[in-house]
């Protein structure tokens, strides 16, 4: 895909001070682009590398526009205008017609104007909006619906009745919709599975990565808001509600009905215990277990019982002092003998 930077100037709103004409063909590091790619520097911590680039064009914030030895993309925000920027170059592989005769589909799904791969498995009254693209090996379950400029990886499974929204992003093995984990003892102390009966609703500008799985409501959907991010190897239960604009790092664990508000960031490996709500705005740092909901917002850590960021570092210097507070108490207490 090329590109001349006219366009791309007009593709992320940018004010253009070069040759208009210089075609793009790619996306590099500054210190690796040549004159057919383009890259971008979002602070003075760039400015070493910019004088050495041999980027054929650079988004960069007006601050920095001294010191651009190339064509140059002015923006307010560098980094969010390459982040749009990256997708036009984004190479997706599909098959040449819109349906691979290898793929099965149940004739009362609606799948007009969408591209299926080979070894797809397509229900009974499934939807699937125009310009969505199904990867190799999926299987979208009976009265699935999903967005149109949606992309669904290999090997993805929907399971029946989910929902999906418009321009959804979907990593290859990631299962939507898959029985919840609920138990119940009978009187001989076996476990009894609950059925799961609700679905996994999914709203617009979703993404959801590699091998990722969100479970369907036991009765209650499980619900993911408008333009939630989820990394990869997130296990999301069921009847969880996700607020707009969440990110979720990867290998994160969110039992059953619980509900996380909007903005927020969750860190990698975060647990978050059942039956409890985070609200608007809270960052909480990579590894932490959540074991209480949290009403303001803010930054959390919890390694142990869960607290503001701050009074977690006043802890943490409390803890590497412990050997010294420790020998002067001994030496305290020898003298009062």
């Amino acid at each position: 895909m090329t590109f001349s930077l006219e366009k791309i100037a007009e593709l992320i709103g940018a004010t253009l001070i070069g040759d208009s004409a210089t075609e793009i063909y790619g996306i590099s590091t500054l210190t690796n682009a040549n004159v057919n790619q383009i890259s971008y520097a979002i602070s003075d911590k760039y400015i070493n590398s910019l004088s050495s680039t041999k980027a054929g064009a650079i988004i960069l914030p007006k601050k920095l526009e001294e010191y651009c030895p190339t064509n140059a993309l002015i923006v307010d925000d560098a980094y969010l205008a390459f982040a749009k920027i990256t997708h036009q170059f984004k190479h997706y592989n599909f098959p040449a017609n819109n349906s691979s005769s290898k793929a099965i589909i149940e004739a009362s799904a609606s799948v007009e104007d969408v591209i299926i791969g080979p070894g797809c498995v397509i229900g009974k009254n499934v939807s699937i909006g125009k310009n969505t693209i199904i990867g190799p090996n999926c299987v979208i379950e009976d009265e699935v619906s999903i967005g149109e400029n949606s992309y669904i990886g290999a090997n993805v499974t929907i399971q029946r009745e989910c929902q999906l929204g418009k321009r959804c992003v979907i990593l290859p093995g990631a299962v939507i919709g898959s029985e919840g984990f609920g138990n119940a003892l009978d009187e001989q102390k076996n476990w009894q599975s609950i059925a799961h009966l609700g679905r996994v609703c999914i709203g617009d500008d979703v993404s959801i990565g590699a091998n990722t799985t969100i479970d369907r409501g036991t009765i209650d959907d499980t619900v993911i808001h408008n333009g939630v991010k989820i990394d990869n190897l997130v296990q999301i239960a069921h009847n969880v509600i996700i607020g707009e604009n969440t990110a979720i790092a990867a290998k994160t664990g969110i039992a059953g009905t619980t509900t996380i508000g909007k903005r927020c960031m969750i860190g990698g490996m975060v647990g978050i215990v059942g039956h409890l709500k985070i609200t608007d705005d809270v960052i909480v740092n990579a590894t932490s277990t959540v074991n209480r909901s949290i009403t303001k917002p803010g930054i959390y850590t919890g390694f142990f019982p869960l607290m503001t960021h701050s009074d977690w570092k006043k802890v943490g210097m409390w803890l590497t002092k412990l050997d010294k507070i420790t020998k002067f108490l001994n030496i305290k207490l020898k003298n009062l003998k």
